[in-house]
């Protein structure tokens, strides 16, 4: 039987699934990454080298579940957590653990840029405000604080990339996460050379990019070795995470809208031409169908804020089990309010020196009240996301739902209340890996483009309303839970070590 690959690097794994011609997900395997390292607050490095390991176990491990061989795979596509840099020398060796996309180390560098090449030269070369998050401020950070390390580098690569590289052998990258790097020219989809030069940087460590569809390689003898794929096997572009799991959700026309909530949470539109928040509180990035874009908000600490609870307060207890205590507390949560910045935030507060906690805590608050607080705090900040591009003309009559949150009927609940939409799930509820798997198929020649295989193989199958009673409370709380970061500002800045 023939498959069609797609492999997700995510960060707390790597997933990877095989999908035939007409979109059905045969099987899937994850492989698990070691834990991130936080040595101080606010950082967050990963080794790429374990991206690589989970990448050939998860890719063993799924054609294992096929009982197939790499001769029935047509095509791989790649998806991955957007804005890590991964610099690597001479000899094509990783110099550094990865700074992933959450890292908020930064801001000096940030500083330094908007002083150096102006505020108005980062929006007109690249269509956004330059963040703590991004790729380029990453590297900066290291030239200025491990110049011994930085005089190696030849190459950077997003996360995803590293994964192609060590696949095919190429240095290659997408247009969608290009856009994530503070380097691209959002608007002409290329890189940003005036930036660069700008401000110092060497042309030659920038991998060539190419439209997600567009086959970059093809696996390599020594990765067939490695994973089980057989040599020749041809490697699309593929795209960061988001845009990817738009492509799953089928987020490739102007009306239809995500809510992802993965480790962090994304509200994700279409759009036909560059549209720009002009307080930069949204993202306006290449999207992975050709000719188009998109705009998303992001909430730093979605699905981050559930896990950092269990890990730290329920160790052992999954998820389900803290969803369900969480539908025991009355909806508002007795007036308790989480506010989901544990790694900064970017939508729409672009700090990053906010910090998380709960505000309104008494003696009568309950766990169950801490744990729907959390959830209701991340679906307030997902809202807020919702909202500025409602501002901006995006129409919004219903919302597609992914992403490890959106499997609790709980959390979509709350998600319809607090947005006042109908929430959407779909057939496949894959996300990053499903569209990266899709870009294969439209890369390979199967499909014509990436509309047309959406339309094909995406399905709704079930749809949750606003529960009138629940919409209200939230309605009355969002404009609350919207006061607290401005009471708290100041104080941010006196609480960071």
């Amino acid at each position: 039987m023939a498959f069609w690959l797609g492999l997700d690097v995510g960060t707390g794994g790597t997933r990877v699934l095989l999908i035939d011609e007409s979109g059905r997900v045969h099987h899937a395997c994850t492989a698990p990454h070691e834990d991130m390292r936080m040595e101080h607050p606010g950082w967050a490095e990963q080794r790429p080298e374990n991206w690589w390991d989970a990448a050939r176990q998860a890719i063993r491990g799924v054609l294992s579940q096929a009982n197939a061989t790499g001769r029935d795979v047509r095509g791989v596509g790649l998806s991955g957590q957007m804005h890590g840099l991964v610099i690597l020398d001479e000899a094509a060796r990783v110099i550094r653990p990865a700074l992933i996309w959450c890292d908020q180390r930064s801001q000096r560098q940030v500083d330094w840029i908007n002083r150096t090449a102006g505020k108005e030269m980062v929006l007109r070369s690249t269509a956004n405000p330059v963040l703590t998050g991004f790729t380029l401020p990453k590297l900066l950070w290291v030239r200025d604080n491990e110049p011994q390390l930085v005089e190696r580098v030849r190459r950077m690569l997003l996360p995803k990339d590293y994964i192609r590289f060590q696949l095919t052998g190429e240095y290659a990258s997408d247009v969608s996460d290009a856009s994530g790097t503070a380097l691209f020219d959002v608007v002409q989809r290329r890189w940003a050379l005036d930036l660069v030069d700008k401000l110092g940087l060497d042309r030659g460590i920038l991998p060539r990019v190419h439209e997600s569809s567009e086959v970059t390689g093809k696996i390599s003898e020594a990765a067939a070795r490695e994973t089980g794929l057989t040599p020749g096997t041809p490697v699309v572009a593929g795209a960061g995470d988001q845009a990817a799991s738009a492509v799953g959700n089928g987020v490739v026309m102007p009306g239809v809208v995500s809510c992802t909530l993965g480790t962090s949470g994304v509200v994700f539109a279409h759009s036909q031409q560059p549209s720009y928040d002009p307080a930069g509180r949204v993202h306006t990035f290449c999207h992975a169908v050709q000719g188009a874009w998109h705009v998303m908000g992001v909430t730093q600490g979605a699905g981050l804020s559930l896990q950092w609870l269990r890990n730290q307060f329920a160790p052992g207890v999954d998820y389900d089990a803290l969803t369900a205590e969480a539908a025991g507390a009355p909806a508002g949560s007795q007036g308790l309010y989480w506010l989901p910045y544990l790694m900064g935030e970017r939508t729409p507060h672009l700090d990053a020196m906010a910090r998380g906690g709960w505000i309104g805590l008494t003696a009568k608050h309950t766990r169950a009240d801490m744990i729907r607080s959390l959830l209701e705090g991340v679906s307030y900040s997902q809202k807020d996301c919702l909202d500025i591009i409602e501002q901006m003309g995006v129409q919004v009559e219903s919302v597609r739902v992914s992403g490890g949150g959106a499997r609790s009927a709980f959390w979509r609940q709350m998600l319809a209340d607090v947005f006042g939409k109908r929430i959407v799930t779909l057939e496949t509820q894959e996300g990053s890996a499903y569209g990266a798997a899709l870009l294969a198929l439209v890369g390979t020649g199967v499909y014509s483009s990436v509309p047309e295989v959406c339309k094909s193989v995406i399905r709704e199958v079930d749809s949750i309303s606003p529960q009138p009673e629940a919409a209200e409370v939230y309605a009355a709380g969002h404009p609350v839970y919207k006061s607290l970061y401005p009471a708290l500002q100041a104080f941010y800045g006196k609480a960071a070590p």
